[in-house]
């Protein structure tokens, strides 16, 4: 059986590593997360398969309130933030909003260029 926190985890922190925002703060927000979901998971053991995308939105949310910054970028436009589709579903992806197309499977977004 999968260790789906552990597995939900790395998959944001490779995110945040390969998109440069990998961080003490950062890490600590992941943290957070992971620790959340815990519950969420006790309650709801089945669910497991969904603990990707629901820790890559959390991370994110905690990136925008406490780095005060959206994450991750766009690469097609740079000027909004990603987001997880579907909400609630297995094998999610980052998704532009504008185009509506999948940019990258979460814990796969490419390594930004300076």
């Amino acid at each position: 059986m999968p260790d789906w926190l552990t597995e939900a985890g790395a998959a944001s922190r490779r995110d945040l590593e390969t998109t440069g925002q990998w961080t003490d703060l950062s890490a600590a927000g992941l943290r957070s997360a992971v620790e959340a979901r815990q519950w969420w998971l006790a309650q709801w053991p089945e669910g497991g398969e969904h603990l990707e995308g629901l820790v890559a939105q959390d991370v994110q949310e905690w990136v925008h309130d406490h780095v005060d910054s959206d994450w991750p970028l766009c690469p097609e436009h740079r000027d909004h933030a990603l987001f997880v589709e579907p909400d609630l579903g297995p094998d999610p992806f980052w998704v532009c909003h504008r185009s509506g197309l999948p940019l990258a499977r979460v814990g796969e977004l490419p390594v930004e260029s300076q």
